[in-house]
């Protein structure tokens, strides 16, 4: 485990020493994409690949006919295909952007990885500790010329410079716990999350096998394509959608590992329409640097908004649309309050990445983090679903 002196020595360094790649495309040279995943998420992501200087939509690959039709009305000259390997074996394609239900990052993240493609895989990274090892497996022998970006796009935002400059100079003290929150709210008879099935969602513009990947088999059920986000079998629940992005801003600035130990309680007290995973949930790590991340969050109620706590002996950091630092004025009595100022980037996130690939520049969520979250979040579900708490076995890298 972590000695606290090995913590704050990664806190001083701010995590410095990745690998970059060897091999780079030119600062002046075109970035031709392509998507896996062509969903409300992948349109977005685009959107973002788009917004960055010298790149090009080069193809698509979604089981939907729907969503293949959506793309080439954005980009006409796109090249459609409905199996991820095909496109993979196009060899002008630089990078692969996914966007895929959980359950499949690992077969195209890997797959991705074997072609020689960048890639840019949407959070979370991996579905299983099993997926987790897989992706690692496929990602370390090549790490040194392709680049893996994980999408948690705080770690591109301008918050991370402003906490990392309180974190610099002690002024917290001996930080003891992280609370985080996320609550959201909708209005009566509209469940969080949940879509509308179309009637062109159908087994013949779905290539239903494919979605299904390594998971059960089931009949075509259009419901679980569309609102996936409710079964265990594609989903981590509100764990993988939310907790992950605020865990991987914590654990990058911080350089947190994997928790010693989760405990996840909550249940289905408000969402009654089918789905599987809890719409009210709480979650405490036990971290290896002697502190306790907790995370509570909820879908029925949005007064305690998206805010995280960082809580310290001498201060605290408090996250929500800016940084600030309050100094505990029982230990800081002379201390002042700072808040942050340093922008974030629109598209910062993608253009991080796509800067990666042309000038070697070191990624903000690289695959280690990505791995570590997983790992988190893993754990997360896992006790929710066993009904107690779970631990980490470090030296078989299994949860217990």
């Amino acid at each position: 485990m972590s000695s606290r002196r090995k913590f704050l020595g990664q806190v001083a360094t701010s995590i410095g020493g990745l690998a970059l790649p060897q091999s780079v495309l030119g600062a002046n040279e075109k970035v031709r994409f392509g998507i896996i995943g062509y969903g409300a998420r992948g349109q977005e992501i685009v959107r973002h690949a788009l917004d960055c200087p010298n790149t090009e939509f080069a193809a698509v690959c979604d089981i939907y006919t729907e969503r293949r039709e959506k793309a080439k009305a954005i980009a006409p000259a796109v090249k459609s295909f409905i199996d991820h390997r095909l496109m993979l074996e196009e060899k002008d394609l630089d990078a692969v952007l996914i966007a895929t239900p959980q359950h499949l990052h690992c077969e195209h993240l890997v797959d991705s990885i074997h072609a020689g493609k960048h890639v840019y895989q949407e959070k979370t990274m991996a579905f299983t500790v099993n997926d987790a090892k897989r992706m690692r497996a496929a990602y370390e022998p090549v790490k040194a010329k392709q680049v893996v970006q994980i999408g948690h796009q705080a770690c591109s935002s301008g918050h991370v410079s402003d906490v990392r400059s309180f974190l610099a100079d002690g002024k917290l003290g001996q930080i003891t716990a992280i609370d985080a929150a996320m609550y959201r709210n909708t209005p009566h008879g509209k469940p969080q999350w949940s879509r509308q099935v179309s009637a062109n969602m159908n087994p013949e513009n779905i290539v239903w096998n494919k979605f299904l990947g390594e998971t059960p088999k089931v009949p075509f059920d259009a419901n679980r394509y569309e609102n996936w986000r409710f079964f265990w079998d594609y989903s981590g629940g509100n764990v993988y959608e939310n907790m992950c992005h605020q865990v991987a801003f914590w654990y990058k600035v911080m350089g947190l590992q994997v928790p010693i130990s989760v405990t996840m309680t909550g249940g289905l007290y408000l969402w009654k329409d089918g789905r599987e995973v809890p719409d009210t949930m709480n979650v405490s790590m036990t971290q290896p640097e002697n502190m306790l991340f907790s995370w509570v969050s909820g879908f029925g109620n949005a007064s305690l908004g998206v805010t995280e706590q960082v809580l310290g002996s001498d201060g605290t950091i408090m996250r929500g649309p800016q940084v600030r630092f309050l100094p505990e004025k029982m230990n800081a009595p002379h201390g002042e309050a700072f808040t942050g100022y340093n922008p974030t980037i629109p598209s910062g996130h993608m253009r991080n990445f796509m800067d990666a690939i042309r000038e070697g520049k070191e990624i903000n969520c690289p695959f280690d983090l990505g791995f570590r979250v997983s790992i988190a979040c893993r754990m997360a579900v896992e006790s929710y679903r066993q009904g107690r708490t779970v631990r980490w076995d470090t030296s078989k890298e299994e949860i217990v």
